[in-house]
């Protein structure tokens, strides 16, 4: 038998499962994670703690600008896609699990009876 939660889940997920795994909607779902992450680094790199670091910036300051701006979109969309694919998974193995279950629970009583 299926919770209340388990069979709305199984309606939700068979009328949107094939919404979610468009990519325009996968952009704005990992989009945050991603503006954090590459704003994390940005202020970890321009802090200053790594004297390194800042010498060799100091130092090639146009191409490593670039480089910079380059690896943050790079790092922008692996991380959104990546998210967005991942979360679509979990919930479409969820999906597949419940209604095995389900078939499985209806085949159970009728062999009982």
């Amino acid at each position: 038998m299926l919770t209340k939660e388990e069979a709305d889940f199984i309606v939700y997920w068979e009328q949107n499962r094939m919404k979610k795994k468009k990519v325009l909607r996968q952009l704005y779902v990992g989009l945050p994670l991603a503006v954090v992450m590459v704003i994390a680094i940005f202020a970890n790199f321009f802090s200053g703690w790594y004297k390194r670091a800042e010498m060799v910036m100091r130092r090639e300051q146009s191409s490593l600008i670039l480089v910079l701006m380059i690896a943050a979109i790079l790092i922008v969309i692996f991380v959104v896609i990546f998210s967005a694919r991942h979360r679509w998974d979990i919930n479409e193995q969820r999906y597949r699990e419940l209604l095995f279950r389900k078939d499985n629970t209806n085949f159970e009583i009728t062999e009982k009876e």
